[in-house]
């Protein structure tokens, strides 16, 4: 379960993309073309770090293709990993947060890794209002295809291909990440989003590590 709060975030998640997206050499620089979409999020169970993924799809008069941004939100920042900051926000409840590309933190990708192999789902979303906690319905569902009664978690991760599809290894393990919705990810259990009017399409895999 994810519980959102009712907060002000300085400078805003969409603006914290659009300033790291150029950086990325799987990105067209079409900026304008582009607009958050939807997201989804998964539970952290030391519960201390955000894990959230966003779509950025194509704003209105726009073809470009779908972007899948996976993003970690951390009170302080995460040692080794300075390559892999998108920004730093302040968030009016939380205070400072140190903001992650999620391919690069071991949090967001033992999450994203638990659902494929389990079969996992995206975190329910819940927020207090007027004094009671409502649950929200999600923008984006996701569903996992493996069997596994429990996933590992890894403390350490590597980058090993930043493009698209972006490859991380974790332990015995490889996330394979479609960062352009569509973009071919191989693996032997998926991991498969649908949000709005879009068909279901596989966006991550999970696969055994070489050698």
């Amino acid at each position: 379960m994810a519980l959102l709060h009712d907060a002000t975030i300085t400078p805003g998640k969409r603006d914290l993309i659009r300033g790291w997206l150029p950086s990325r050499a799987w990105f067209d620089g079409d900026l304008d073309g582009r607009k958050p979409v939807a997201s989804f999020r998964f539970d952290d169970p030391a519960g201390e770090v955000g894990v959230e993924c966003f779509l950025m799809g194509a704003a209105d008069g726009s073809s470009a293709p779908t972007l899948l941004i996976p993003m970690s939100y951390r009170g302080a920042p995460l040692d080794g990993a300075d390559e892999h900051l998108i920004g730093t926000t302040q968030h009016s409840v939380l205070g400072p947060r140190w903001v992650y590309d999620g391919c690069g933190d071991p949090v967001a990708v033992s999450a994203i890794l638990g659902a494929i192999l389990t079969g996992g789902h995206e975190a329910e979303l819940t927020i207090e209002q007027e004094g009671r906690m409502v649950t929200l319905d999600p923008t984006c569902r996701v569903s996992g295809s493996g069997t596994a009664a429990a996933a590992a978690a890894v403390d350490a991760v590597t980058v090993l291909d930043a493009g698209d599809p972006t490859v991380t290894r974790a332990g015995d393990l490889e996330l394979v990440l479609a960062r352009v919705v569509g973009t071919a990810v191989d693996g032997e259990q998926t991991l498969t989003a649908q949000w709005g009017e879009h068909d279901p399409v596989v966006v991550a895999a999970a696969r055994r590590a070489p050698g």
